[in-house]
Protein backbone atom coordinates (compact mmCIF):
# COMPACT_ATOMS: atom_id res chain seq x y z
CA UNK A 1 0.00 0.00 0.00
CA UNK A 2 1.32 3.29 -1.06
CA UNK A 3 1.98 6.07 1.79
CA UNK A 4 0.50 8.94 -0.85
CA UNK A 5 -3.10 9.72 -1.00
CA UNK A 6 -4.31 10.91 -4.55
CA UNK A 7 -5.96 13.95 -4.55
CA UNK A 8 -9.01 13.71 -6.85
CA UNK A 9 -11.89 15.96 -7.61
CA UNK A 10 -15.38 15.00 -7.49
CA UNK A 11 -18.93 16.01 -8.89
CA UNK A 12 -20.12 16.47 -5.40
CA UNK A 13 -19.94 20.60 -6.04
CA UNK A 14 -23.00 21.93 -4.91
CA UNK A 15 -22.19 25.39 -4.38
CA UNK A 16 -20.92 26.80 -8.57
CA UNK A 17 -22.13 28.81 -11.06
CA UNK A 18 -21.71 27.44 -14.25
CA UNK A 19 -22.44 28.73 -18.10
CA UNK A 20 -22.97 26.96 -20.68
CA UNK A 21 -22.38 28.51 -23.80
CA UNK A 22 -24.07 26.90 -26.79
CA UNK A 23 -23.36 27.47 -30.67
CA UNK A 24 -26.74 27.97 -32.51
CA UNK A 25 -25.02 26.32 -35.83
CA UNK A 26 -26.16 22.38 -36.36
CA UNK A 27 -28.72 23.78 -33.45
CA UNK A 28 -30.39 19.98 -33.97
CA UNK A 29 -27.37 18.64 -32.42
CA UNK A 30 -26.45 21.50 -30.04
CA UNK A 31 -29.76 21.18 -28.41
CA UNK A 32 -29.26 17.67 -27.92
CA UNK A 33 -26.09 18.79 -26.25
CA UNK A 34 -27.66 21.40 -23.63
CA UNK A 35 -30.21 18.84 -23.10
CA UNK A 36 -27.08 16.44 -21.93
CA UNK A 37 -25.44 19.11 -19.66
CA UNK A 38 -28.69 20.14 -18.26
CA UNK A 39 -29.38 16.82 -17.19
CA UNK A 40 -25.82 16.32 -15.77
CA UNK A 41 -26.33 19.20 -13.69
CA UNK A 42 -29.83 18.40 -12.12
CA UNK A 43 -28.71 15.05 -11.53
CA UNK A 44 -25.37 16.81 -9.61
CA UNK A 45 -27.94 18.84 -7.28
CA UNK A 46 -26.74 22.09 -9.33
CA UNK A 47 -29.93 24.49 -8.43
CA UNK A 48 -31.44 26.09 -12.01
CA UNK A 49 -30.12 29.58 -10.64
CA UNK A 50 -26.45 28.71 -10.18
CA UNK A 51 -26.84 28.07 -14.74
CA UNK A 52 -26.66 30.47 -17.23
CA UNK A 53 -26.86 29.80 -20.79
CA UNK A 54 -25.62 31.75 -23.07
CA UNK A 55 -26.30 31.20 -27.13
CA UNK A 56 -23.31 32.11 -29.99
CA UNK A 57 -23.76 31.95 -33.46
CA UNK A 58 -21.64 29.17 -34.04
CA UNK A 59 -18.49 27.33 -33.04
CA UNK A 60 -16.05 29.87 -34.22
CA UNK A 61 -17.65 32.42 -31.12
CA UNK A 62 -17.20 29.61 -28.35
CA UNK A 63 -13.82 30.71 -27.60
CA UNK A 64 -14.86 34.75 -27.22
CA UNK A 65 -17.91 34.13 -25.46
CA UNK A 66 -16.16 31.89 -22.93
CA UNK A 67 -13.45 34.46 -22.06
CA UNK A 68 -15.58 37.19 -21.16
CA UNK A 69 -16.95 35.06 -18.76
CA UNK A 70 -14.04 33.28 -17.73
CA UNK A 71 -12.71 37.11 -16.92
CA UNK A 72 -16.17 38.19 -15.21
CA UNK A 73 -15.91 36.62 -12.01
CA UNK A 74 -19.40 35.40 -12.43
CA UNK A 75 -18.88 31.55 -13.23
CA UNK A 76 -16.73 28.90 -11.49
CA UNK A 77 -17.04 26.87 -14.34
CA UNK A 78 -17.98 26.95 -18.37
CA UNK A 79 -19.08 24.34 -20.90
CA UNK A 80 -18.87 24.90 -24.53
CA UNK A 81 -20.70 23.15 -26.43
CA UNK A 82 -20.81 23.27 -30.56
CA UNK A 83 -20.64 21.19 -33.29
CA UNK A 84 -18.98 21.16 -36.76
CA UNK A 85 -19.54 18.50 -39.38
CA UNK A 86 -16.95 18.04 -42.42
CA UNK A 87 -17.97 19.24 -45.44
CA UNK A 88 -16.34 19.50 -48.49
CA UNK A 89 -13.93 22.46 -47.95
CA UNK A 90 -10.94 23.25 -45.73
CA UNK A 91 -13.52 25.31 -43.34
CA UNK A 92 -13.87 22.65 -41.35
CA UNK A 93 -10.07 22.47 -40.09
CA UNK A 94 -10.36 25.92 -39.82
CA UNK A 95 -13.23 26.25 -37.67
CA UNK A 96 -12.31 23.31 -35.54
CA UNK A 97 -8.48 24.01 -34.78
CA UNK A 98 -8.40 27.57 -33.76
CA UNK A 99 -11.86 27.00 -32.00
CA UNK A 100 -10.19 24.21 -29.94
CA UNK A 101 -6.99 26.49 -29.47
CA UNK A 102 -9.01 28.90 -28.32
CA UNK A 103 -10.63 26.88 -25.64
CA UNK A 104 -7.55 25.76 -24.44
CA UNK A 105 -6.21 29.02 -24.21
CA UNK A 106 -8.88 30.45 -21.88
CA UNK A 107 -8.75 27.37 -19.23
CA UNK A 108 -4.55 27.89 -18.78
CA UNK A 109 -4.64 31.60 -18.90
CA UNK A 110 -7.77 32.38 -16.32
CA UNK A 111 -7.77 29.08 -14.43
CA UNK A 112 -11.36 28.51 -14.97
CA UNK A 113 -12.34 25.09 -15.92
CA UNK A 114 -14.01 25.19 -19.74
CA UNK A 115 -15.69 21.87 -20.39
CA UNK A 116 -14.56 20.89 -24.28
CA UNK A 117 -18.12 20.00 -25.75
CA UNK A 118 -17.25 20.71 -29.21
CA UNK A 119 -18.17 18.10 -31.49
CA UNK A 120 -15.97 17.62 -34.81
CA UNK A 121 -17.21 15.09 -36.62
CA UNK A 122 -16.81 13.73 -40.15
CA UNK A 123 -20.87 12.63 -40.56
CA UNK A 124 -24.24 14.03 -39.38
CA UNK A 125 -24.89 10.46 -38.01
CA UNK A 126 -21.52 10.50 -35.67
CA UNK A 127 -22.33 14.03 -33.95
CA UNK A 128 -25.74 12.48 -34.04
CA UNK A 129 -24.46 9.18 -31.71
CA UNK A 130 -22.47 11.74 -29.83
CA UNK A 131 -25.21 14.03 -28.55
CA UNK A 132 -27.93 11.34 -27.92
CA UNK A 133 -29.53 10.31 -24.78
CA UNK A 134 -27.13 8.23 -23.92
CA UNK A 135 -23.64 8.21 -22.15
CA UNK A 136 -22.09 9.15 -24.91
CA UNK A 137 -23.26 12.39 -24.93
CA UNK A 138 -20.99 15.14 -24.82
CA UNK A 139 -22.59 17.71 -22.95
CA UNK A 140 -23.10 15.57 -19.81
CA UNK A 141 -19.26 14.74 -20.63
CA UNK A 142 -18.46 18.51 -20.39
CA UNK A 143 -20.74 18.98 -17.85
CA UNK A 144 -19.30 16.36 -15.32
CA UNK A 145 -15.37 17.11 -16.43
CA UNK A 146 -16.08 20.77 -15.34
CA UNK A 147 -17.32 19.53 -12.39
CA UNK A 148 -14.87 17.76 -11.03
CA UNK A 149 -12.10 19.93 -12.18
CA UNK A 150 -13.64 22.67 -10.02
CA UNK A 151 -13.54 20.41 -6.92
CA UNK A 152 -9.82 19.33 -7.71
CA UNK A 153 -8.81 22.81 -8.22
CA UNK A 154 -10.69 24.04 -4.88
CA UNK A 155 -8.57 21.16 -3.30
CA UNK A 156 -5.51 22.75 -4.78
CA UNK A 157 -6.03 25.86 -3.15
Amino acid sequence: MSKYRPVEGSFATKDVRIALVVSRWNSQITDNLLNGALAALERQGIADDNIDIYRVPGAFELPLASLKLARSGKVDGIVALGCVIRGDTPHFDYVCGECTRGIGRIALDTGIPLGFGLLTCDTLAQAEARSGDNRENKGEEGVLTVLEMISLLRQIG
